[in-house]
């Protein structure tokens, strides 16, 4: 089985013809690697634009494309994808979280009119799965690529960072730093129906204790100094989306409010809980209350 790593860089269009902005893909950048994760095979090229002519400073800064680079290049996204189909071929696609594939269709969408990319077989979110083999679990925060080349001791150019071979070249090392055939397998989707359900479906937080899918037994906190279970002081209160009450740790003697999401996504509910210190205001009047 071969692998592709592929990284895109996007420009935020105004497409006066659809009234709305499209990410339109400036480059392409990816590898090919065998069933040892060697690189056997690269693919770069950049886009001219078509749906606006101009480059968004940020991306121009970030990336140090220049809009003169893109139109000599004379490419069109679908002189681009046609290559890469080839140059993909019946291969596993992987990109540095969904975000990419996502563009990927928004563009293909935009040019041919179809929500589906009919020449891909195999998936692999392979943040997620260099997340899982790391065994980073901070819910609030995903694993940035630079972050997880740093946590495997992989040398790269800071300012090489956020070209698309490059990017997918960096990936590319992660993952065969990472590879384990039978953790590999939990995060490989096959490319169907129930694949593009859930590649496109929104996750929500849940604003409703009522809600069903909220699960009453994890309306708990335990004190973050000494692990005991915390006593809850006041009612549940919805702010920002997510369910907020104040807790006190009577061995700790301390008070401190406990913070819980649930969200809602395409096959399970995320449970994500913090603790924040009380403001002294807060902490005092709920004192008065208490006493």
């Amino acid at each position: 089985m071969l692998y592709i790593i592929l990284d895109l860089e996007f420009n935020s269009a105004y497409s006066k013809h659809r009234h709305k902005f499209v990410n339109e893909i400036i480059e392409f950048g990816a590898v090919k690697c065998d069933e040892q994760l060697n690189i056997i095979e690269t693919f770069s090229e950049l886009i001219k634009p078509q749906i606006s002519k101009k480059l968004n400073s940020h991306v121009s800064a970030l990336t140090h494309i220049t809009l003169e680079e893109l139109k000599e290049s004379r490419n069109t996204f679908s002189h681009v994808i046609s290559k890469f189909r080839k140059f993909l071929g019946d291969g596993v696609l992987l990109t540095w979280s969904n975000s990419d594939v996502l563009v990927l269709m928004e563009n293909y969408r935009y040019f041919f009119g179809n929500d589906k990319l009919s020449f891909l077989k195999y998936y692999v979110n392979l943040q997620k799965y260099c997340e899982r083999a790391l065994g980073y679990h901070d819910k609030a925060h995903q694993l940035g690529l630079s972050a997880c080349a740093e946590r495997l001791g992989l040398s790269f150019e800071e300012n090489s960072l956020h070209r698309a071979y490059n990017d997918a070249e960096l990936s590319a090392a992660c993952f065969k730093a990472l590879y384990h055939s039978e953790l590999l397998e939990a995060f490989l989707y096959e490319c169907n129906d129930d694949f593009y359900r859930r590649l496109t479906f929104k996750n929500y937080n849940i604003c409703d204790l009522k809600d069903p899918h909220v699960e009453k037994k994890e309306m708990y906190f335990n004190c973050d100094t000494c692990g005991k279970r915390a006593l809850r002081r006041s009612k549940w209160r919805l702010k920002n989306r997510s369910f907020r009450a104040h807790f006190r740790c009577i061995r700790c003697r301390r008070d401190f409010e406990g913070r819980i999401i649930f969200k809602q996504c395409y096959d399970h509910v995320e449970v994500i809980k913090r603790i924040a210190e009380l403001p002294p205001k807060d902490k005092r009047r709920h004192d008065e209350t208490a006493s």
